[in-house]
């Protein structure tokens, strides 16, 4: 499969290739190309030369060809959604879920960019302008550079590319090396639904090679790149030598936070969605889970009956609840995780296996607020840290003593106590009585210290995709 760079669909400039592989099987599903640098620099040229013909197009022309690639994912959503399953891994129920997705996201920026209406200064607010008026507008950054990760890669897209391109720039995706076959099917979508070439491209390549040479790329005005915090930290350091703006969604150790009065069944249903959805394969999936010592117990037996009739098997089959992780250098990486952990002293209550690119869903108690996996210690995997409190000081001192702060949770009956609590925690979204894996399109999501810069979401990307411009018409009346 070939890469949109500049104007056409071609492989990388010295025939250099990436196999895409499915990891549930290990079959190869397509090679796609390695850029080079020289490949980098012709598609920013040329985005480059496409944004400002964009920018000259309406937000209505421009909604109205965001609306046809919509319905254009619809019309094609049962192959979009088995291509994305067979890439990834994940359950085909989850994969339908993510491309149904697109129709939410896309319909939101588009009529919020329809409505960020500009504001004005009218005369005489101070003294000398009694004759003049000041108009502020919002203008295109120009081009701008979408990374993005594997695990949520339809979501992610839409976060990105709609605000992107409704507020007149160009844009350049970067997709994981590992399932970049969707994305790729998506640019085309987008120019069927009339998004000209160029205005829209799609590389694949190594991201310390591609992604840095995106990021210090003179003519990219912002790199959006969700990923790891050390990917975040490289992309930061190389974007700075020119100034480049970056939106940076990075990773998370998010604490589970469930009080003596909490409702448990509550506690488990979350459990199940916010740490084990895609094989816990989430930034801001819970991934420390405090339970108050009066409850624990109780907790992980009512946790380890519900895993216990979890079908973890082929993504292909609507009634599998996990399937694998992304390849086996990520199951692996759970593995050893899990090892250190209970050489540190935590016990395994069930789980704990790995075949291939699976991992099982796993419980381990008698982790101590002490261990690597209570503060910086992000297990990307379906792993159920157990770590006992006795008062609500000490479950937010733990809470908070992590280097992340993208999201966290508390269950308890009292929503006082609850909000209270919220309030406290270091991170950049606190959930009261559900678990921290809650994103929708509306909210600003971002992290607080090594999770992440800038927000995004609905409410506030269209205004980081673009810069403010004030126009004074000086002695007008």
């Amino acid at each position: 499969m070939k890469n949109l760079i500049g104007y056409d669909w071609k492989d990388a400039s010295d025939g250099a290739t990436i196999d895409v592989t499915n990891p549930a099987t290990g079959e190869l599903i397509a090679t796609v190309p390695n850029v080079t640098d020289a490949d980098v620099d012709e598609a920013v040229k040329v985005a480059i030369v496409e944004q400002k013909k964009w920018a000259e197009r309406s937000i209505y022309e421009r909604g109205d060809i965001l609306y046809k690639f919509v319905d254009l994912v619809e019309e094609n959503k049962d192959r979009l959604a088995k291509l994305l399953q067979e890439e990834t891994g994940k359950p085909i129920k989850e994969a339908y879920g993510e491309v149904a997705n697109v129709r939410i996201g896309v319909r939101a920026f588009v009529e919020r960019a329809k409505h960020l209406y500009n504001e004005s200064i009218p005369e005489g607010q101070e003294a000398g302008n009694e004759k003049t008026i000041q108009i502020t507008t919002r203008a295109p950054l120009g081009v701008i550079a979408a990374i993005i990760p594997f695990n949520f890669p339809s979501d992610l897209f839409c976060q990105k590319v709609p605000p992107a391109l409704m507020m007149g720039n160009s844009i350049i995706v970067k997709p994981s090396n590992y399932n970049p076959l969707t994305l790729i099917e998506y640019v085309k979508l987008m120019l069927e639904a009339g998004v000209p070439a160029g205005c829209i491209q799609v590389l694949t390549g190594d991201g310390p090679k591609a992604g840095q040479a995106l990021a210090r790329h003179p003519g990219v005005h912002l790199v959006s790149l969700t990923g790891s915090t050390a990917a975040g930290i490289q992309t930061m350091g190389t974007a700075s030598h020119n100034l480049t703006h970056v939106m940076l969604e990075l990773g998370g150790n998010d604490a589970f936070i469930f009080l003596e009065d909490g409702d448990m069944d509550l506690a488990v249903k979350e459990t199940i969605w916010g740490r084990l959805y895609n094989g816990g394969q989430v930034c801001c999936a819970s991934k420390r889970f405090l339970i108050h010592n009066s409850r624990k117990a109780e907790f992980i037996q009512r946790m380890k009956e519900v895993i216990d009739g979890l079908k973890v098997g082929d993504p292909a089959e609507m009634d599998t609840d996990m399937g694998p992780l992304i390849n086996e250098q990520a199951a692996m990486r759970v593995e050893e995780y899990v090892n250190k952990t209970v050489s540190e002293g935590a016990n395994i209550v069930c789980g704990g296996r790995r075949y291939g690119a699976y991992y099982y869903p796993t419980i381990l108690d008698n982790v101590t607020k002490d261990m690597e996996v209570a503060k910086d210690m992000e297990i990307f995997g379906p792993v159920i840290p157990v770590i006992g409190f006795d008062d609500v000081e000490e479950a937010i001192d733990i809470a908070n003593s992590s280097s992340y702060g993208l999201c966290g949770c508390v269950i308890t009956k009292d929503y006082s106590k609850g909000l209270k609590i919220a309030k406290r925690l270091e991170c950049g979204g606190a959930i009261v009585n559900g678990a921290s894996f809650f994103r929708s399109f509306e909210m600003p999501f971002g992290g607080w210290k090594h999770s992440g810069i800038g927000n995004e979401g609905v409410l506030t990307t269209l205004q980081e995709m673009s810069r403010l411009k004030t126009i004074i018409l000086k002695n007008i009346l």
